[in-house]
């Protein structure tokens, strides 16, 4: 692409394609979406040897540039993480269709009856980083809604999402649906992520999915409505009543199940009245984790003082932030200052400790005695998520299809007139 007019011609081409698409989804049948949903899970399967050569091409690529473990565990394909994707658009596929549900519904003394009903929001833009699943997930979750897609996947997955974007077209055709409902930007040129985020008109809503910069950039820029979506700081509290076993449990998968993902514990808060603290940090440090501790938890042995920077930083990577705190209060102190209002999850017994926790923090995802990895909307019941929404805004939380749609007032009467 040779300059940000060619950028700006090709998203506003793949616009109004979207655009069109979108007056088309708004009337499709719930039966046509589930199709066009089988029919991608299906091809999906059939087509495992073309993304996994895919996916190849793109691991190459990132080896070249340089990218992290954590980044090339996201980019990372398998036979089973291929499955896996097929299985979540066959869970959305299963999900009730959102669109023309009633919210709610009253009627009024002057003879109207109003019904407040769910429409989808028309064309929406994803741009997002190393991971090629979010091109199924984002498509399911927009075709499911009723909207029309344009993706733009990281530089690092374009030939993966090439091969997962042509399931999805598969699906969508083989079920009578245009294959514009579903597009994917065909170039890492970067000119084209400005030119969505300047296409009023023709993309409704911008739904950022990756790290800090991108984030930023998108809120920095875009001219048109944005999701907001922040880097995952999440921490886990470990109150003087938690129970060990469980604490130990919760606080290893929280860090080292994935350390790639959002969800992934970032700092740890134990109370110092907490009597196993050492023994949690020995347990994270025997499984690979550098803790990087201060206060009273830097005297344990093999960990690493903590710098100012290390509190309020995603490492996305098997390190993690530690500090002993004074009490469920000291937990809300500090993650009020350095939380991303991601997702925080407190390890106790006191009914009484959880419930200060939960009223006193306003992070889109609170949890009691569970790991923060199950931060995620298929985790949720949601079949999948375009990601987890961190502004206070429309939608909050895993942002799944019902998140996805607007809504509308049908207004019936009998020959009402206003006096």
């Amino acid at each position: 692409m040779k300059d940000m007019d060619d950028a700006t011609q090709l998203i506003g081409r793949m616009g109004r394609a979207a655009q069109d698409a979108a007056v088309a989804l708004r009337e499709a049948s719930a039966e046509r979406k589930h199709a066009a949903l089988i029919g991608a899970a299906e091809a999906m399967v059939q087509s495992v040897p073309a993304i996994l050569e895919a996916n190849s091409r793109d691991l190459d690529f990132g080896r070249d540039k340089g990218l992290s473990d954590a980044m090339m565990d996201r980019l990372r394909l398998d036979e089973d993480r291929i499955r896996a994707i097929a299985d979540g658009l066959r869970a959305v596929a299963e999900q009730p269709d959102p669109v023309g549900s009633v919210i709610s519904e009253w009627d009024r003394p002057n003879g109207l009856h109003i019904q407040q009903v769910r429409t989808p929001i028309g064309v929406i833009g994803v741009i997002y980083e190393s991971r090629p699943n979010v091109t199924a997930d984002a498509g399911a979750l927009a075709l499911k809604s009723g909207n029309a897609v344009i993706l733009r996947g990281g530089s690092e997955s374009l030939h993966s999402s090439q091969a997962i974007h042509a399931c999805m077209v598969q699906g969508l055709v083989s079920a009578g649906l245009p294959a514009e409902a579903i597009q994917l930007v065909p170039t890492r040129d970067r000119g084209a992520v400005s030119a969505m985020l300047q296409a009023q008109g023709l993309i409704d809503v911008i739904i950022p999915r990756g790290g800090k910069g991108l984030v930023g950039l998108v809120s920095r820029e875009a001219r048109v409505p944005v999701f907001a979506h922040l880097e995952g700081i999440c921490h886990v509290y470990v109150d003087a009543d938690a129970d060990p076993e469980k604490a130990m449990r919760v606080v290893l998968n929280a860090k080292t199940r994935r350390t790639g993902i959002c969800g992934a514990a970032e700092c740890l808060l134990i109370d110092r009245a907490y009597p196993q603290a050492e023994a949690l940090i020995h347990a994270l440090i025997n499984a690979g984790v550098e803790v990087r501790a201060e206060g009273d938890l830097a005297g344990i042995a093999d960990t690493v003082p903590a710098q100012a920077d290390d509190f309020g930083h995603e490492f996305l990577d098997m390190i993690i932030a530690a500090k002993a705190v004074d009490g469920v209060e000291g937990a809300i102190a500090h993650i009020r200052r350095y939380g991303s209002q991601h997702t925080e999850s407190i390890l106790t017994e006191n009914d009484a400790a959880a419930a200060r926790f939960f009223a006193a923090l306003d992070s889109a995802i609170l949890m009691r005695n569970a790991s923060t990895q199950f931060a995620d909307g298929g985790e949720f019941g949601m079949g999948a998520e375009i990601g987890i929404a961190t502004g206070k805004l429309h939608a909050r939380g895993p942002v799944g299809a019902q998140q996805l749609t607007s809504f509308k007032y049908l207004v019936t009467g009998d020959g009402a007139i206003r006096r």
